[in-house]
């Protein structure tokens, strides 16, 4: 390694001085998605598990929430259960969602926190189903009735107990996004959703999605059209302009919800960049897209 890049190191170090000092003690909570998730290259399979436990090291305190869609097909599949959605939502009956509890909270989940381990850090899984509480999703369907599309949730509210006691004890919770409703029943519920109300449970200073785009982009197909800050008074016109549709709807539906429940930041960053989680939290500049009032 040369000088010149050794210097290079030191001035990243040096940028990220002041952010470490400010966020030591505080607690972030990472939303942990994206098609990098399924790469059959470790290393890039699990670069972000590196970063959340540079967070550990620098004295902030990492909460992981996991998703896991493709891995949820490619086990639907190979279980002979065919998959469907409506409406973007997966049709999720009772045999659908055996398959999604063992996938998210049995495979993903000890995967993660195994990762975590490698690279020197603390981790504990948790199944959501048991600290995450939920009711029925209904999918809205204009001019007619609300879609029942089975054991899809929203959730409600977050046990925080064993969340804060694995924090007390520098360690990084990582949940599924699984819940449970009021008679015990098991849905699978949306991975930002779920970690927007954590971060809200929890009064998180920071929250970031992990997806497989930069952030909010006015153009999918212009790379050069990131918008690096969004303000939440933004968000409707936004919407209207159909520069937040689809899928990228409930991801800011659910970063609104947590600014206005005092989340300093919510940020956007692409997975597939290595150390994309740093290069936001950690540099002037960022990466990705910030919300904030």
């Amino acid at each position: 390694m040369t000088t010149t890049q050794l210097i290079i190191r030191a001035d990243f170090l040096l940028e990220a001085l002041p952010y470490i000092q400010k966020y030591r003690g505080e607690t972030f909570v990472v939303k942990y998605g994206g098609s990098f998730m399924d790469s059959q290259d470790p290393e890039e399979r699990d670069s972000v598990a590196r970063d959340i436990t540079f967070l550990e090291a620098v004295g902030i305190n990492p909460v992981v929430v996991h998703g896991g869609g493709k891995a949820i097909t490619r086990a639907l599949k190979e279980s002979g259960v065919e998959t469907k959605f409506i409406k973007g939502m997966r049709l999720t009956d009772k045999q659908t969602m055996n398959v999604v509890e063992r996938v998210l909270s049995y495979e993903i989940n000890p995967r993660v926190v195994e990762a975590i381990g490698r690279f020197g850090g603390k981790a504990k899984g948790f199944p959501g189903s048991k600290m995450l509480k939920c009711r029925k999703k209904l999918v809205p369907v204009e001019g007619g009735e609300p879609l029942d599309v089975g054991f899809v949730g929203e959730v409600t509210g977050v046990d925080t107990t064993q969340i804060l006691e694995c924090i007390a004890n520098n360690v990084t919770p990582v949940l599924s996004p699984t819940a449970c409703d009021e008679e015990g029943n098991f849905y699978n519920c949306n991975a930002d959703i779920a970690a927007a109300q954590v971060a809200i449970a929890l009064k998180a200073r920071r929250l970031v999605f992990m997806s497989d785009v930069p952030g909010l982009m006015r153009d999918l197909n212009d790379m050069t059209s990131l918008i690096p800050r969004v303000h939440v008074a933004e968000v409707e016109e936004l919407k209207r302009k159909g520069v937040i549709e689809a899928g990228m709807i409930p991801k800011m539906d659910s970063a609104v919800e947590a600014i206005q429940a005092g989340v300093e930041k919510v940020s956007l960053v692409d997975g597939r960049m290595p150390h994309s989680v740093m290069l936001e939290i950690f540099t002037h500049a960022g990466v990705g897209t910030e919300l904030a009032v």
